[in-house]
């Protein structure tokens, strides 16, 4: 399949049910190489069978259906790739159903759930691989990637510390008790499958315990700035304002004013009446 990993399962029997005779009728199942894509194709082989259509899946999702009464059904792949690649399943609709399975393989294409992973000095750090192709990855390995560029294989037993989960297509590696000195730098993880291996790299950053505090003691220190900004602001401004609606008590120099009398007010008042 010029190289690309397809692989189809060429003859198939296939199950017709309780009231089928004592030999099976047989769905051959193809993918010639077609000018645009892969042509996954079912041959019923018995012509005996009433067709009242055809019906496509890949997985449990129906991608193709049709009321044809033909004997053959094709469904076209654009592209072989990841996410074409799975199992496909050809049903002939008749009494009973007749099916068809065709497998659409390609090597594992391994992706890391973040490139970069950060963790707190003495914490867990948790690194992350997944693989979305078919079939699913048979076997996980981590490794890690020294400075002078030798790697390391990491399983479970070779650090306390370490472990190491997977299932299907996902893998996890956990480091428990992180270490700024000994566990910052590059891992690996690499999934095979029978038509190859690849991998992805994750690069873990370990910082320091007091990392997660310094947030904390950025706002205390912002607070005490503040509170003492208005504290002086305050403390120069009360001196140089003057309660409102009363006047200076003190002269110039320091002394007492002189206070007018209500006597020589009531004074003043009585010559102004008399002169009148």
């Amino acid at each position: 399949m010029n190289g690309r990993g397809l692989i189809v399962a060429a003859v198939l029997l296939v199950l017709s049910g309780r009231q089928a005779e004592c030999s099976d009728p047989r769905i051959i199942t193809s993918s010639p190489d077609g000018p645009d894509g892969e042509i996954l194709k079912c041959n019923l082989t018995d012509h005996s069978f009433q067709i009242a259509g055809h019906q496509w899946f890949k997985g449990h999702k129906i991608v193709h259906e049709d009321k044809d009464g033909s004997h053959i059904t094709t469904y076209n792949i654009t592209e072989v790739n990841v996410e074409s690649s799975g199992q496909y399943t050809c049903k002939f609709l008749t009494v009973p159903d007749l099916i068809g399975v065709i497998n659409v393989t390609v090597p594992p294409s391994v992706l890391a759930y973040k490139k970069t992973e950060h963790g707190n000095e003495g914490d867990t750090g948790v690194m992350t691989c997944k693989s979305n192709s078919y079939p699913f990855v048979e076997q996980w390995m981590w490794y890690r990637s020294s400075e002078d560029g030798s790697i390391q294989p990491l399983v479970n037993g070779t650090d306390e510390r370490y472990y190491i989960k997977s299932t299907g297509n996902k893998t996890e590696l956990r480091i428990h008790q992180l270490d700024i000195e000994k566990d910052q730098g590059e891992y690996i993880c690499n999934g095979s499958n029978v038509l190859g291996t690849t991998g992805a790299t994750v690069a873990l950053r370990v910082r320091s315990r007091l990392a997660a505090l310094w947030p904390f003691l950025g706002i205390v220190a912002e607070v005490i700035i503040l509170v003492t900004i208005i504290f002086i602001y305050e403390k120069r401004r009360k001196p140089d304002e003057a309660p409102e609606g009363r006047g200076n008590l003190f002269d110039e120099d320091g002394g007492s004013a002189p206070l007018k009398s209500n006597a020589a007010a009531n004074h003043e008042t009585v010559r102004q009446r008399n002169s009148s």
